[in-house]
């Protein structure tokens, strides 16, 4: 194969004994949840479906026009009724399984070249809410597998927003001083400058965790140190405190490659984290602490979300429901 560093896949079956080491390398080496791994399973089967209708076989013969056309297709797949058979956030989350799988044959060697690089994913709609859904935010998350520097810090910036709803100015004002993973709280300095401390969920700990001890060290060298930017929990590509704008950038980036486009902003990570939280039984006056609002009337706007769904679900699940807001119920 044109730039590998490792024997060749024999042809024919190669795509499908590299489909099955990649299995092992996601549950041994990513450490992948069985059900994400059961997920990338249904996802690349119906991708090799497309690669040997196309008479393709091995990966060293698929570039990026071919990974271009299978997105195309699903995009364009319809039913018997004309409806799609597919949604933008499926189509995308497809195209994660897709990267994960030629990502581990460049890294395995098998490959020189990633062919998914350039394929952006369909835009998913924008709706209301605002907040992203559960599958959004498994999607953004599984799409972040790279193992540099980078990567790392950037899903550990990921999973702080989402984990903790913190504002951004607050999430790149963090010194190292101010996170404790033993206890699983960081403080932070919000608006006012009023200061409090945030729990921090276990998987966020982990990709901080994750962070400090293998990636920043490998960001921060010692010559910018006496920039004032030693102690900043999170850095940039040259060893200085990382920026709102280029925490922007992060995510705009990996938006794109999730298919979420200019959806995902740090402020709709923090609704994320507000909304899910309050659709769970969270007390309000607890989201308000979380999030460091002032007034309890600014994290009653998240109520909204959670009551429009409540409606939907009572709706949809209740056979008078219906009726009852016709006002043809009786006493």
């Amino acid at each position: 194969m044109t730039g590998t560093s490792r024997a060749e896949a024999p042809t024919g079956e190669g795509l499908a004994r590299l489909l099955r080491e990649h299995e092992t390398w996601l549950a041994v080496e990513r450490g992948v949840a069985e059900n994400t791994r059961r997920a990338y399973q249904r996802d690349l089967r119906r991708y090799a479906a497309f690669l040997r209708r196309s008479g393709l076989s091995e990966p060293s013969a698929i570039g990026e026009p071919v990974v271009a056309a299978y997105v195309d297709e699903m995009s364009a797949a319809v039913d018997d009724d004309g409806n799609r058979r597919y949604s933008p956030s499926t189509v995308a989350r497809a195209l994660v399984a897709v990267r994960s799988f030629h990502r581990f044959c460049v890294a395995e060697g098998y490959l020189g070249v990633d062919p998914t690089e350039d394929v952006g994913a369909p835009r998913v709609p924008q709706g209301v809410p605002k907040a992203l859904t559960l599958e959004e935010v498994e999607l953004l998350l599984d799409g972040i597998e790279d193992d540099t520097p980078p990567a790392i810090r950037d899903r550990a910036i990921i999973e702080v927003l989402y984990a903790t709803g913190v504002r951004i100015s607050e999430l790149v004002g963090l010194d190292l001083d101010a996170i404790d993973l033993e206890s699983g709280f960081i403080r932070v300095l919000g608006k006012g400058g009023r200061e409090r401390m945030v729990p921090v969920g276990s998987t966020a700990r982990d990709a901080v965790d994750r962070y400090l001890r293998s990636a920043r060290p490998e960001l921060a060298p010692a010559r910018f140190a006496r920039r004032g930017d030693a102690e900043a929990a999170f850095l940039n590509a040259r060893g200085a405190r990382l920026t709102r704008q280029g925490c922007w950038m992060i995510l705009r980036r990996h938006g794109q490659r999730a298919g979420l486009a200019d959806r995902l902003t740090p402020h709709v990570l923090r609704h994320s984290c507000a909304t899910h939280m309050l659709d769970r039984g969270a007390d309000l006056r607890v989201v308000q602490e979380l999030l460091g609002h002032a007034r309890i009337s600014t994290t009653q706007v998240y109520t909204k979300v959670t009551t429009e769904r409540l409606r939907r679900a009572y709706d949809a699940a209740h056979p008078r429901a219906r009726a009852v807001r016709r006002g043809a119920s009786t006493a």
